[in-house]
């Protein structure tokens, strides 16, 4: 529950119709964020194009999690490709393999991410099991171009051992690279902002140290590495 201009709100029963907004006086809620059309999104990536153009980039759908949100992201990533725009997608990959291959058709290149290898403390971190994580990664190697990202948590993640595994799954899908993703709390003010209670207080990026030793790795495998990208 959160307050406003003197009244409760749940926000477990929140459908996002923004009313309250609009009812609340002094801000005191704000809306983050607007709604838009296909169309509209559109027109403000259009006026980038020369600088699409020039440096080989174009445009990355990201979240949250953009597969859900199927249908939208499958037409706004086509409209982008019909428009000779190049297209990426940041996913967790938890989603059926029918949902993400509708919206990988459109797709150049997708930035995959891997928080674990093994099942159970993948579960017990996010409270879903990798399986099909895995096996939609494989799959999606074969329709685009994977970079695999790591938000990497000390203690948790960014054992030596496991940064081993995850450059030897890189080789075995053609990976373009692995991006290394140093915790950060900047899910503390989100969580703030929902009126929920921030579940990970005790997390902690590597030093700068180990994240040199874990880069090692991975281009001692054959692979590209970068930090926070």
């Amino acid at each position: 529950m959160t307050k406003a201009a003197g009244r409760q709100i749940d926000i477990n029963r929140c459908d996002q119709c923004l009313l309250c907004v609009d009812a609340c006086i002094y801000d005191s809620l704000q809306q983050c964020g607007k709604y838009m059309t296909v169309k509209e999104i559109l027109a403000e990536v259009v006026q980038d194009e020369m600088f699409y153009v020039n440096s080989g980039g174009g445009v990355t759908i990201s979240g949250g999690e953009p597969l859900s949100q199927n249908p939208f992201v499958c037409n706004l990533l086509r409209a982008c490709k019909d428009g000779g725009i190049n297209t990426a997608l940041e996913t967790t990959g938890c989603a059926s393999w029918k949902e993400m291959e509708r919206v990988l058709r459109w797709v150049d290149l997708t930035l995959y991410d891997i928080k674990h290898l093994d099942c159970n403390e993948h579960r017990k971190a996010t409270g879903v099991k990798n399986d099909t994580i895995l096996k939609n990664l494989k799959k999606a190697a074969a329709i685009t171009e994977i970079w695999l990202r790591v938000p990497l948590i000390a203690g948790f993640n960014d054992s030596e051992q496991h940064i081993e595994e995850i450059a030897k799954l890189g080789r075995e899908i053609g990976a373009r690279r692995i991006s290394l993703l140093p915790y950060h709390e900047g899910g503390k003010s989100k969580s703030e902002q929902l009126g929920r209670r921030y579940l990970y207080c005790e997390g902690k990026a590597p030093d700068e140290k180990h994240l040199k030793i874990l880069r090692r790795i991975i281009e001692k495998s054959g692979l590209k590495s970068s930090v926070g990208n």
